[in-house]
């Protein structure tokens, strides 16, 4: 059995579990309102794309994880990306904005475009693409200094001068719903906030260079039920001034907080569509199966 198998395996949830996660999912996802019924094929005609991938596929070493992905992600929206551990999910968010560069065995075929432009082109300035496109991890990170500075530090660095910076601090920080519970303690270390606070204060920190779009990589996943519950209300709002894709191991948040949802299983692509349709009605025999609970 192929190691990312057993890993799969390792970290499974029950099938009766996920069989009541998903007739939950399901009952969210049929709740939801939608604009008039849409076919697949039309969707890029009726909606403002503003990422791409065509044909993506990525390797580590010899080991292929992602093979031929083209998918749309549209502006102003949440996508979230579900499907059982080791699908190559989390690959695929990072190849948004070239973090997987970082890993010396990490190659692709194909292309991202955002706006139209290949992100993976010769000119393109990786460190100015990160700040177009920012990246909340699965567990927060914030740095060992003070709230104010957590934010101030990506403007600073970027070329805003100090006077600036006050003013992105408090934008940032009530952006990310923080503001009103760490106002009169900008000056406290960052960890000493919550769990829940401290991911609220790295969106804040994302949010804090003007991206146009957030990549979230399971942001909820370390949390605990509240805190949850105050970072999908906030994914919620952001997507009226951010493009947000989350990659999510819940399917009740998929349900609750995006758009649209991809469904990936060994690599591949299985189906994309708006998320009601995925969830109540899906095109696929496999994306069923993995919505019921019947594998993943």
């Amino acid at each position: 059995m192929p190691a990312n198998t057993r890993d799969s395996l390792s970290k499974a949830k029950p099938l009766k579990d996920r069989s009541e996660e998903a007739k939950i999912a399901i009952k969210i996802a049929a709740d939801l309102t939608d604009p008039p019924e849409i076919v697949r094929e039309d969707l890029l005609k009726t909606h403002v794309l503003k990422m791409e991938s065509v044909e993506l596929s990525h390797w580590y070493g010899d080991n292929r994880v992602l093979s031929g992905i083209s998918m749309p992600i549209f502006n102003n929206r949440v996508t979230a990306i579900i499907g059982p551990s080791g699908c190559g999910k989390s690959t695929f968010l990072r190849d948004l904005n070239r973090m997987n560069d970082l890993v010396k065995i990490a190659r692709i075929a194909g292309k991202i475009l955002l706006d139209g432009q290949d992100i993976y082109a010769e000119h393109i300035d990786v460190v100015q693409l990160r700040k177009r496109i920012g990246m909340v991890f699965q567990k927060p990170n914030p740095f060992p200094m003070s709230i104010e500075n957590n934010i101030a530090y990506g403007p600073y660095v970027h070329g805003v001068k100090h006077e600036g910076l006050d003013e992105i601090v408090e934008s940032s920080l009530k952006k990310a719903a923080l503001w009103e519970e760490v106002n009169q303690r900008l000056k406290d270390s960052a960890l000493s906030l919550s769990g829940g606070q401290q991911q609220r204060l790295c969106i804040a920190r994302a949010l804090s260079v003007q991206p146009e779009v957030l990549l979230m990589d399971e942001p909820c996943s370390s949390l605990d039920p509240h805190a949850t519950a105050k970072i999908e209300d906030l994914i919620t709002k952001l997507k009226q001034d951010y493009t947000v894709v989350i990659v999510t191991h819940n399917m009740q948040q998929a349900a609750r907080v995006s758009d649209y949802t991809a469904f990936f299983n060994i690599g591949e692509l299985i189906e994309f569509d708006r998320t009601k349709k995925i969830f109540a009605n899906p095109e696929r025999k496999m994306t069923e199966e993995y919505i019921s609970g019947r594998f993943g």
